[in-house]
């Protein structure tokens, strides 16, 4: 478990982190969400000792992570994942940062083949691909069989079969009772992986709620409707006080209400559907709405030629 209090942090007149509080349950993937300059890495620093707060405190597992006699055992994490001596090889990386916590050499080759290293282990990481490096930071997080994995946009990098296997192997620990503590700005994947979201902006908690309850309270959902009876329909629909409009495919959106209800309408006007299907709204929806005051750089969408006409 990660628990956050009050942690804040001040560079100078900067307020990087203000008053955070949250906390990291074991079971579940919690994803740590936030603009660009919200404050995550700086926290997640915090969390590893590699940097002091201001005021406040977070512990791991119930200490500050510098009070843990073998750390590694504690807490797994990946930062930078090309923080590392290019001129190693994958295998002795991993057997000096066992050496350091206590971790017996046989772990070493364990992790090698649990993240698919084991053929290139003895080759120099520094000519590692950005994927292949990915990998072996993963394996370091690992090493210790940590209760705790803390990692920051571990999937960069990867290839979709590298991104779906991180993927599982993260639901996997968090199954057996590890807590798992990702950050990512890849959206889509987020809402796949994780099953709670914390989302900060400018140092401030926004949000601290399971993946669903925050994308249906950020962006409303509506239904999809496909009928060659779409007059009627709508109709039907509005003598119920219910809006729905036409969409540029001849469907229908109908919003307010649920797939249920609108079938049950349409059962009761003899209209026939071809398709009723919800259309949830994304997380990435969501996290714009919820971060919009938040966001420290804009930049224009439109494209630059526009500006010189």
């Amino acid at each position: 478990m990660i628990e956050a209090r009050a942690l804040t942090k001040r560079y100078g007149d900067t307020l990087a982190v203000d008053k955070l509080s949250f906390t990291v349950q074991p079971g579940v993937v919690t994803g740590f969400l936030g603009p660009n300059g919200a404050g995550k890495s700086t926290t997640m620093r915090m969390v590893l000792g590699l940097d002091a707060p201001t005021s406040g405190d977070v512990t791991v597992n119930g200490k500050p992570y510098a009070a843990h006699r073998h750390p590694l055992h504690e807490v797994g994490a990946l930062l930078e994942a090309r923080a590392l001596h290019g001129g190693r090889s994958a295998y002795n990386h991993l057997v000096w940062v066992a050496q350091t916590n206590a971790i017996k050499r046989a772990r070493v080759d364990e992790v090698l083949d649990l993240v698919g290293l084991s053929e290139v282990a003895k080759k120099r990481s520094g000519g590692f691909s950005l994927g292949m490096g990915q990998r072996l930071g993963i394996a370091t997080a690992l090493l210790g069989d940590p209760k705790v994995l803390l990692l920051d946009e571990p999937v960069n990098g990867l290839d979709p079969e590298g991104i779906l296997w991180v993927r599982n192997l993260l639901k996997h620990f968090a199954s057996v009772g590890k807590t798992i503590f990702v950050s990512s700005h890849l959206m889509s994947e987020m809402s796949l992986m994780a099953d709670r979201l914390i989302v900060i902006g400018r140092g401030k908690l926004i949000a601290d709620a399971s993946t669903d309850e925050l994308i249906r309270r950020a962006g409303a959902s509506r239904v999809r409707v496909r009928t060659p009876d779409a007059d009627l329909l709508l109709a039907a629909l509005s003598a119920r006080g219910i809006e729905a409009e036409r969409t540029d495919d001849g469907g229908l959106s109908v919003g307010g209400t649920t797939t249920e209800q609108v079938g049950e309408i349409a059962a009761a006007s003899r209209v026939v559907l071809h398709e009723l299907s919800l259309q949830q709204a994304s997380l990435e929806a969501a996290f714009m709405e919820l971060t919009e005051e938040a966001v420290e750089y804009r930049a224009d969408a439109r494209p630059g030629w526009e500006h010189h006409r």
